[in-house]
């Protein structure tokens, strides 16, 4: 038991710290974690109500609108109304937006090649194994 509890706090603390290093990797300082993911979100699955941002995100509807103030006001996203239902009024993401995500995506893939090409052909192939073990975890 001790043994599991080793591992399982060992990987929490090796992939908290690998997160926060990779997430350093961004297009700009302007933007906080935050407001990315909610780029990151609009970019791969397109517009969202404010609520269903917040859902996403699980965050406060209040806490969204403030992320999606900071994002308007720096031109990253738009509010418009739903092509649905004129009363709603949804986000989307602006080119400025998704020249963002785009730019940040590359940083951050670059500085993780540069570290993994310093790794052995077996330490690869472990990661590679590793990393699909890792998104089960994740998605469980």
């Amino acid at each position: 038991m001790t043994e599991e509890l080793d591992l399982d706090a060992q990987l929490r603390i090796a992939v908290g710290r690998l997160n926060r290093r990779i997430r350093a990797e961004k297009a700009s300082d302007d933007i906080s974690d935050g407001q990315f993911s909610v780029l990151a979100l609009l970019f791969r699955e397109g517009p969202h109500t404010v609520g269903d941002l917040a859902e996403a995100e699980r965050v406060t509807p209040p806490s969204m609108n403030r992320r999606v103030n900071a994002l308007v006001a720096g031109s990253y996203v738009a509010r418009e109304g739903s092509p649905d239902d004129g009363r709603k009024v949804v986000v989307r993401i602006t080119a400025a937006g998704a020249a963002f995500v785009t730019e940040t995506r590359r940083r951050r893939d670059h500085w993780l090649h540069r570290r993994t090409q310093g790794l052995t052909d077996a330490q690869r192939e472990l990661l590679r194994q590793a990393s699909v073990i890792m998104k089960e975890l994740a998605d469980s």
